[in-house]
Parts: C-alpha cells; sequence; structure tokens
C-alpha cells in the first residue's frame, strides 16, 4: 500500500499526513473524512487527493485497505523453540535418519577437501559448518561466492555440503551445478527432500519441521542444522581415529 515509490512522491502536505495516519493508524480507520482532516489541519480535498496517490477511489477504499495493510504487518505470534525441537524429533529422528549422517560422514571422511556453501542465515551456518569441521581435524572451508575461481586440485575427490531451508535458491543451484560437473560430491541439508537441491545432489538430509515467516523474513528454525553438522562431523572424527 504504501511502496518506498509512492512515498517518495509525496509532497510536504502528504508526507505530513501519512506521518499522522502512521501513528494514529489504530484510530484513522474509525474516522470519518472530515475528523481526519481537521487531526491533521488539513483540508478533506487533500486527504482525498492523497487517497487518490496511495490507488483509493476515495476515503471509504482507502480506510478498508488500511485495515488489511496494518493486519498484514502485524507480528504473527512465534511457537516455541521447544515446539520445533519436538517437531524435529517426532518427524526425523527415527527411520534412516541416523544411517543418512553416517552414509555423510563417511563420504566427508574419505575426502581431501570439503566445502560448505549456503546464503543468508545458512550461509552463517555453513561458516559455522566449515569452522566445526576443522576443530575435528577435517579442513573445510565456505565459500559465499558461486564465482570464486576454483583450482582443480580443490575439487579432487572433495565433497560439497549444501545448507538451504527451502532447497530452491537459485544462486546455491548454479553454484552447485558448477561444483558438481568438476565432481565434486553434493551434501545437502535441506528441509524437505522434495526440492531441486535434494534432486541434484548425491545424498540428502531432510529435517521437516514447520516453515515459519514474519513480514516475509523466512524464520524457520534451524536447530535441526545445527544437530546434523555436529552429529556428522562426530561421527566423521570417530571414523579418522578408527583409521
Amino acid at each position: 500500500m504504501f511502496s518506498s515509490e509512492v512515498i517518495s512522491s509525496f509532497n510536504e502536505l502528504e508526507s505530513a499526513l501519512y506521518r499522522y495516519i502512521m501513528e494514529n493508524s489504530e484510530k484513522v480507520v474509525y474516522m470519518r473524512i472530515r475528523d481526519l482532516a481537521d487531526a491533521a489541519h488539513i483540508s478533506t480535498s487533500s486527504v482525498l487527493r492523497f487517497c487518490r496517490k496511495v490507488n483509493c477511489e476515495g476515503f471509504s477504499e482507502f480506510k478498508v485497505k488500511l485495515k488489511m495493510y496494518l493486519e498484514s504487518e502485524q507480528t504473527p505470534s512465534l511457537k516455541s523453540t521447544q515446539h520445533f525441537l519436538y517437531e524435529f524429533i517426532e518427524r526425523t529422528l527415527k527411520g534412516d535418519f541416523e544411517g543418512k549422517i553416517k552414509e555423510a560422514a563417511k563420504l566427508i571422511a574419505e575426502a581431501k577437501n570439503v566445502l560448505f556453501i549456503g546464503t543468508g542465515s545458512s550461509g552463517i551456518l555453513a561458516q559455522y559448518g566449515a569452522r566445526y569441521f576443522s576443530s575435528l581435524e577435517k579442513f573445510s572451508f565456505y565459500i559465499n561466492d558461486p564465482f570464486f575461481p576454483m583450482n582443480m586440485q580443490y575439487l579432487d575427490n572433495s565433497v560439497t555440503i549444501v545448507l538451504s531451508v527451502s532447497g530452491e535458491n537459485s544462486i546455491t543451484i548454479d553454484h552447485i551445478s558448477k561444483l558438481k560437473r568438476e565432481g565434486s560430491k553434493i551434501i545437502s541439508i535441506t528441509n524437505n527432500q522434495h526440492c531441486t537441491i535434494s534432486r541434484i545432489s548425491d545424498l540428502n538430509i531432510a529435517y521437516y519441521v514447520t516453515d515459519e515467516r514474519v513480514h516475509r523474513a523466512n524464520i524457520t528454525t534451524q536447530t535441526p542444522v545445527v544437530y546434523i553438522l555436529e552429529a556428522m562431523a562426530r561421527d566423521m572424527f570417530a571414523m579418522l581415529k578408527e583409521k
């Protein structure tokens, strides 16, 4: 409703009205046009011009859209971390899940080079994973640039560990495709196995927790990812010590 383009087009009078509406939005949705004009110290015709500028035919339509806008911007109630932990345990920690972690650990233990990739919050965890594996005697590094020049010797007998919540990030997919063409094995950790990244991976570990967003930002818990990374690293370390 109030895009950056629309706001930047406001003149001084319209900017003042916009500020008043934002500061008193809960009252404005119940006001008459005369009430708003008096409260903002402007004319009713100025209010109508403002309404048309935000793509509303009149003040009544403006109030309806304002109410919908406010409802969409409200912060939803967040579920507790314990809820997602229980969800992860109930949905995932059964069947062949631990077997997949051990299979991934074996691939990593036998690899000469280990790369981590991811973007956003997944990128932060990829950095954590590279540091954690390096602490357990398997030197690893994180690459956040899909165009980073790679010498073929680093991809010889290498494993790439890919982190992505949705499994559909186009930048990450392009990065994986490039590494896979050069011969690196791909281990992906995603929120579900029915995604593009899973399909192009040699091994996928999915953790299945409810997707959660606030104002279009993806805040899906990453607690399972930390568990998976640390479990893989510890199993890998045990395998290295057995050799």
